[in-house]
């Protein structure tokens, strides 16, 4: 391989693999600081405003990353804590927001199928409760 060529694939690569970093660490960024806005939200009681940030975090999806199940967590305790108390309608929007965010984080798989599974008999138990009230 020539010199000019050689250089052309090196800096091809250098660059690749800097894009690939910038993306992941931009992503990371907005996952934790999303995650923090959902968290800060729920302490405040602000109920929508805990929900989108959880919301915004599992889109911010990157495999492995702990704050991915702890936003499905947060989702999933916000829908069981209108359950008991008997807001079905909040206890919904919960569990289909956490459904929803797995599948919208569908790529060459889809993340989550424990999580949707879950939401998919939440859901199917609370529907025809829900209009009962």
């Amino acid at each position: 391989m020539n010199e000019p060529v050689k250089r052309i694939v090196v800096n091809g690569i250098i660059i690749s693999l800097l894009s690939t970093l910038l993306l992941v660490a931009g992503t990371w960024w907005r996952l934790n600081s999303q995650f923090a806005l959902g968290e800060s939200a729920l302490r405040r009681g602000d109920y929508s405003a805990a929900v989108a940030g959880f919301e915004s975090a599992l889109h911010m999806y990157l495999p492995f990353s702990p704050v991915i199940g702890l936003a499905a967590e947060r989702l999933w305790q916000m829908g069981e804590t209108n359950e008991r108390v008997g807001d079905i309608e909040r206890a919904l929007i919960a569990y289909r927001t956490l459904r929803s965010s797995f599948y919208a984080d569908h790529w060459l798989v889809t993340p989550g199928l424990p999580w949707i599974e879950k939401c998919d008999k939440k859901i199917a138990s609370l529907v025809p409760l829900q209009h009962e009230r």
